[in-house]
């Protein structure tokens, strides 16, 4: 008897940012006009909290990327030759 094949699961791709603050304040929608249940709003409000930490982890690593270029950008002004005249 030959066993099936697997098929590999399908990963869904992370949502954006956009994406996924998109999808809270759809949460947040339809917990506050009561379109879901007590079951459902509890599980919606659960995927919005995965989502707002996924939000708050990319601007964590955005605001460190913006920091790693200011200081790069920071330490090439030091090292640059001084164009001032009179030097």
């Amino acid at each position: 008897m030959l066993m099936a094949e697997k098929k590999p699961k399908q990963e869904t791709p992370e949502p954006t940012f956009e994406e996924a603050l998109a999808e809270v304040e759809a949460i947040i929608e339809r917990i506050e006009t009561g379109q879901s249940g007590l079951e459902r709003s509890i599980g919606e409000y659960e995927k919005g909290v995965r989502l707002l930490a996924r939000c708050r982890g990319m601007l964590k690593d955005a605001e460190q990327r913006i920091e790693d270029v200011t200081g790069k950008l920071e330490a090439e002004a030091r090292a640059a030759p001084s164009n001032k005249k009179g030097d």
